[in-house]
């Protein structure tokens, strides 16, 4: 029997949606999270492995067109909370 986790099931998932949804690599999201590399690289296998079905439905130009989807989607949601910002500076500032 193996040892206990010291992280709960929501972290994992958690951590595993953040390397999915942002796309940066594995070391850096494990880094940011204080999380070995290695562990972190074994949770996404295990996930990836259990939901392999997860799109049955698309082909491989479906699958990738999505995964362009979404990348320009989290660009543009970047792109406005930093348009947010700015425009709420600038409106601070006015004199």
């Amino acid at each position: 029997m193996g040892r206990p986790s010291k992280y709960s099931p929501e972290f994992r998932a958690e951590a595993v949606k953040l390397v999915q949804e942002t796309q940066r690599p594995i070391s850096q999201v494990a880094r940011e999270l204080g999380v070995n590399t290695e562990t972190l690289r074994e949770w996404v296998k295990k996930h990836r492995q259990e939901h392999e079905n997860a799109n049955p439905d698309l082909n491989l130009n479906e699958r990738a067109r999505l995964k362009e989807l979404e990348r320009i989607n989290r660009e543009q949601a970047m792109e406005i909370e930093f348009l947010k910002k700015a425009a709420a500076y600038f409106a601070k500032n006015r004199p």
